[in-house]
């Protein structure tokens, strides 16, 4: 229960520059596979993107195998047949020819014991998933475009180098989990991916504002190295992660299995997917990957080199172990007073009296003149 009362009071102490490398080591390969899969299996795109017809029809008594049966019959081009949302069965094919589209439509009514009208069929040209695959690219460039400038101008553009990276590898293992299990890349997939990058970009910026505050109040006491800073301020806000995470996850999961199992709706599936990857993904990304990558190009500035050289030579000798002292804990909680001042003893900067209940400090109250 202690952990949890920490947890809830940011005074948690967990080491996490210990656990960057590890982290990094693993996002590595997952990049790596990602990348293999991508390159070995492909996206399998929608015809909303490459073009094409789709069939759909809900038939609980037709299996995957009758499908192809009916459509073998009635065309020899080559199809994908997947279910989707439950007992729905859907085909897609390059097939562009009304009269046999009309021919297929009819056959899967048949085989499924429903009328044709019940047979969703979808008929979309190469010339417009072209152009959808280029707004989708132009699209993910601003987006990129925009949030660098954003980041660099409110923070610095280090830490925008950090948001971005995290933002990338994100991106890139949620692609690369559609690549190797095959999921299918609709448009509302793409919806899903830029509402990840949003996400992971305010559990980012989130830690990143913490540090900011932080090393405004800790630098000047030359006693800590920006990786202590950092590891402070993801202690501060790691409560904040995990109840973003938990509350994000909620409602998506709800939406896999009420949606797409129970209602069987396969764009809610194919929307649900995408963010229950990158939720989990993004999570990791903001506490482990993106503040690694601002800490390792702070500490390489004269500033922070100075400071670490001082602080490694003050705890060289006793083999002490370095952290962020109770006091200072303390006060950036905003139960303390801010510890000030160069090695040895701190001196301390007193914190302003606080206002009363009511808003307003009390009048002092005037000496009464003897008579």
């Amino acid at each position: 229960m202690s952990i949890w009362r920490d947890l809830y009071r940011g005074d948690n102490r967990f080491d996490f520059p210990k656990l960057w490398k590890r982290a990094a080591t693993v996002s590595a390969a997952l990049v790596l596979i990602s990348i293999g899969a991508l390159f070995v299996r492909g996206l399998n795109l929608s015809i909303e993107f490459v073009g094409g017809t789709s069939w759909e029809v809900s038939a609980p008594n037709m299996s995957v195998s009758d499908a192809r049966a009916v459509f073998a019959s009635e065309s020899s081009a080559a199809s994908t047949i997947q279910t989707v949302g439950g007992d729905t069965i859907r085909i897609r094919s390059s097939i562009e020819d009304t009269a046999t589209i009309d021919k297929i439509q009819a056959a899967l009514a048949e085989k499924a014991g429903v009328t044709p009208n019940d047979v969703s069929v979808t008929t979309v040209g190469p010339s417009w998933g072209k152009r959808i695959t280029a707004k989708a690219r132009t699209a993910l460039i601003w987006f990129f475009l925009i949030v660098a400038a954003y980041i660099s101008i409110r923070l610095e553009w280090k830490m925008a180098v950090g948001a971005l990276a995290a933002v990338i590898h994100d991106i890139g293992i949620s692609v690369g989990l559609y690549a190797l299990f095959q999921f299918d890349v609709t448009p509302a997939t793409v919806i899903a991916f830029l509402t990840i990058m949003g996400y992971s970009l305010y559990d980012t910026i989130v830690v990143y504002d913490k540090v900011r505050d932080n090393a405004a109040r800790l630098t000047g006491t030359g006693r800590y190295t920006y990786t202590e800073m950092m590891n402070l301020s993801l202690n501060q806000v790691l409560m904040r992660s995990i109840n973003t995470s938990i509350t994000s996850v909620i409602p998506v999961l709800s939406m896999l299995t009420i949606g797409s199992v129970f209602f069987g709706a396969p764009t809610l599936q194919e929307f649900g997917i995408a963010l229950a990857i990158g939720i989990f993904v993004g999570s990791y990304s903001s506490i482990f990957l993106a503040t690694y990558i601002v800490a390792v190009m702070k500490e390489r500035e004269p500033e922070y080199r100075a400071i670490r050289a001082r602080v490694e030579a003050r705890y060289k000798s006793g083999g002490a172990t370095r952290s962020v002292s109770a006091e200072d804990r303390a006060a950036l909680s905003g139960r303390g007073p801010v510890a000030v001042g160069g090695s040895g003893a701190a001196a301390v900067r007193p914190r302003p009296a606080r206002p009363s209940r009511g808003g307003t400090p009390p009048r002092p109250r005037k000496k009464k003149k003897k008579r």
